[in-house]
């Protein structure tokens, strides 16, 4: 369409230039008496026949016939007289004109006689042309269309010129010609690592969705890092533009009212330049009003461009007509689909990106445009729609930064002693880290793409994986590694659909830790059922938002000795499922709104670690039930708010640890001591301000902490604990330090800050473990200390 405006306006400006540069009309005067003796209709003919025969030959004014011959002012005039007195010399008559008043007549005939189409139609033409070619041309200039315009074009051609678009492709088509053996020898280089083996979505059932794998040999030849780079910022530009794009069709309305505007033209100019192209004739008779000046009334007129000009119209005529049909085109191309949708269908069929999004709104439409100029690019645009294209790419730029050395850097040892590597988010999982033999931890978080390859099966030292927010997918011969070797796993969620099937499928699993929703609403928890296929799960973790226990934990009742379940303050209503758990050992229970001890927990007779810290329990009034937890060693009741201990605790005869910080208790019953085997007693940040003298028969007793009490002295019984190693009482109203700290001689820790101490006993020396670090103490308090003792302790530290 704009070959055909700039065709129209070379015809617009070609005839516009006729009627400025030549003679627009030439007027002769025709006799009265002729004119009143011969109809008024053959007045034309008559007048040039009449003057035909006095033609002659003249210097001064001089007009070329159709046949060539020059003739002088065919008026009747002498050549050789003067110019007003001429008489024609072969029957004519003067017509005492003078050539000024000729030039006059034309110019007075050219505005009375010619009609405004054949004096203004190659303006309009051009008038017309000038606005087909602006409204061609107006969703290109447009603010808010034109930039999406230019921005599209740019992008299409980086993803043209884009070195991963044609390894993209390079892959499909290796894929597509496996069958022919001519052209596989050519692609043997790009076939990928362990085709055959799938993605393994649930027990006994096992699925891969990657459509192409690119190999180290040829990827290195074909994309280096900075290439990969570039594709990864492409990715996120169509990413950005498809957003911008798919919220409105701004420019599907432009472009169409445009069109619209282009066909209404295109009738308008037909309608009025077809019935006015008729109008324009060579000879016109003309009647202008100045015969006073002249003595005649009545001229005849030649419009020297009348045929041009004609022909030059209806040129135009024709141009604007096949303008026409291309827009009447344009209009049934637009309503004859809906081009605010967009499918890669053909191309998925094509190629193995069977992942491309279908578009709409202005995105959409400008790949329709796109396709009206070449298919090719919607081909080459669709790969970086692509998710899978996308993962690849991030894959191999991940490789190419993440190196065996890069990684090795990264590996330390854990509290444990094990070698440990965290990977935190990235675009996926370096090939590299299989290469590591002697790994034991892997923890990956925030990686959105894991997929663990049959090479995991190399790492025969892994036991323990950390899965935090990663939906990770494993080959068949990775999960039967997995399900073989892994001990330990760790599984951080924000769904539960997230956790991945082939978990609930290691059956030589012996911990689990779930952290995430796993609340109950649409029966969200009925999908732990599977955890009853975990026959060697020993311990297990939930941080949740549960309301109840339920019932998947209770099927691993047979061998599961530890469960610990964390809430986020979500009420633990429901615990009558514990009651079927006997064979627990371990029971914690934290942020659960917990207002007395459960009676469920009573049930556990196999019971020897009872944790129930951060709840809201007020008092302990069912103590004397703790007879039925014979083998409970370990009682936690941290951050509670209990006010008194009864006096019935003592029915816990087996008890070595007894927790009772951050509560509200203001004394210790002399019952608490008669637990002879107690190891380890934590009493600190209560109200407690006398504590018994009974405390000396504690004789197992290695671990006192009374800290953030109101203690104002220490019972001398104290010091009869000699196997006291830990000894822990800042933050109280100590006014002194007995002497007798000097018989605790296992003492290695020691926390005296936060009291009113004076002076500290020379007798500490004796406590010959203690060191400076295990010390907590005011730097002025030390310096009452002779200089040999802190010198001794200096060199216990050193």
């Amino acid at each position: 369409m704009d070959y055909l405006v700039i065709l129209m306006l070379m015809v617009s400006f070609f005839s516009g230039t006729l009627l400025i540069s030549k003679d627009q009309v030439v007027c002769l005067p025709l006799d009265e008496n002729v004119s009143k003796t011969t109809n008024s209709s053959h007045l034309p003919t008559v007048a040039l026949a009449t003057t035909a025969s006095t033609l002659t030959a003249t210097s001064d004014v001089v007009h070329e016939t159709s046949s060539g011959s020059v003739v002088g002012a065919a008026f009747g005039e002498e050549p050789h007289l003067p110019f007003s007195r001429r008489a024609s010399t072969t029957g004519g008559h003067p017509t005492n004109l003078d050539y000024q008043q000729y030039i006059y007549i034309s110019h007075v005939c050219y505005q009375k006689a010619l009609p405004w189409y054949s004096k203004y139609s190659p303006y309009l033409a051009l008038m017309h042309s000038l606005i087909l070619l602006i409204s061609s041309n107006f969703w290109f200039k447009y603010p808010k269309t034109s930039s999406k315009i230019e921005h599209f074009i740019s992008i299409l051609k980086k993803c043209f010129e884009s070195p991963w678009t044609t390894k993209a492709l390079s892959e499909t088509a290796c894929q597509h010609s496996e069958e022919d053996p001519g052209r596989l020898k050519s692609c043997a280089s790009r076939a990928y690592e362990g085709r055959t083996t799938d993605d393994v979505s649930s027990p006994g059932s096992y699925r891969g969705d990657i459509p192409f794998e690119i190999s180290e040999v040829s990827s290195s030849n074909i994309l280096d890092k900075k290439d990969g780079e570039q594709a990864k910022a492409l990715f996120e530009k169509i990413r950005k533009f498809r957003t911008h794009t798919e919220d409105a069709d701004l420019i599907y309305k432009v472009y169409v009212g445009q069109t619209v505007f282009k066909v209404v033209k295109f009738l308008i100019i037909l309608g009025y330049t077809s019935s006015f192209v008729g109008s324009i004739h060579f000879r016109h008779i003309c009647k202008p009003n100045i015969k006073s000046l002249t003595g005649y009334s009545i001229f005849f007129c030649t419009h020297n461009l009348a045929f041009i000009l004609q022909k030059l119209l209806i040129t135009y005529i024709g141009l604007v007509c096949i303008y026409g049909l291309v827009g009447i085109y344009t209009l049934f191309w637009i309503f004859k689909k809906s081009l605010k949708e967009y499918s890669f269908e053909k191309v998925r069929e094509e190629s193995n990106f069977s992942d491309i999004p279908d578009v709409k709104n202005d995105f959409a439409f400008l790949l329709h445009m796109a396709d009206q100029y070449d298919q090719l690019y919607s081909k080459r645009f669709a790969i970086f729609l692509s998710a899978v294209s996308e993962n690849k790419l991030l894959e191999l730029n991940l490789n190419h930064e993440w190196t065996y050395e890069k990684l090795r850097q990264h590996i330390n040892r854990n509290s444990s002693g094990k070698l440990e590597l965290q990977l935190f988010m990235l675009s996926g999982l370096p090939k590299a880290v299989f290469e590591m033999m002697d790994l034991e931890v892997l923890k990956l978080e925030l990686i959105s793409d894991v997929k663990l390859p049959a090479k995991i099966s190399k790492m025969s030292c892994l036991t323990e994986l950390y899965l935090y927010h990663c939906p990770a997918k494993v080959e068949h011969i990775a999960f039967s590694f997995l399900r073989d070797h892994l001990r330990v796993l760790h599984i951080k969620f924000t769904d539960i659909d997230e956790i991945p099937l082939w978990v609930y499928s290691l059956k030589n699993l012996l911990e689990l830790h779930l952290s995430g929703n796993l609340s109950s609403v649409n029966n969200k928890v009925i999908s732990l059922e599977s955890l009853k296929e975990l026959k060697n799960l020993k311990v297990l973790t939930i941080k949740s938002n549960l309301n109840k226990v339920p019932s998947a934990v209770t099927d691993l009742a047979s061998h599961l000795s530890r469960l610990v379940i964390e809430n986020d303050g979500t009420k633990l209503v429901i615990l009558n499922n514990l009651k079927k758990m006997s064979n627990l050992l371990e029971l914690e229970l934290h942020h659960c709104e917990l207002e007395k001890i459960p009676h469920a927990v009573f049930s556990l007779t196999s019971l020897q670690k009872l944790d129930l810290q951060s709840n809201g329990i007020q008092a302990i009034e069912d103590m004397a039930s703790f007879q039925h937890l014979r083998r409970l060693t370990c009682l936690k009741l941290c951050h509670n708010a209990i006010s008194s201990i009864p006096n019935s605790i003592e029915v816990v005869k087996n008890l070595e640890q007894l927790f009772l910080s951050n509560n509200k208790l203001n004394f210790v019953p002399t019952a608490l001591f008669t637990l002879v085997k107690l190891r380890h007693l934590d009493l600190s940040n209560n109200l407690i301000q006398v504590l018994p003298e009974e405390i000396g028969q504690l004789g197992l007793l290695q671990v006192l902490s009374v800290s953030g009490n109101q203690l104002e002295e220490l019972p001398s019984q104290l010091f009869k604990c000699l196997r006291l190693k830990t000894l822990h009482v800042g933050r109280n109203k100590l006014s002194s330090l007995s002497p007798e700290i000097g018989e605790l001689i296992h003492l290695t820790n020691l926390d005296l800050r936060g009291n009113v101490l004076q002076a500290l006993p020379s007798e500490i020396s004796f406590c010959s473990l203690l060191k400076r670090s295990g010390l907590s103490v005011e730097e002025d308090l030390l310096q009452t200390l002779p200089s040999y003792i802190r010198e001794g302790l200096v060199e216990h530290s050193l």
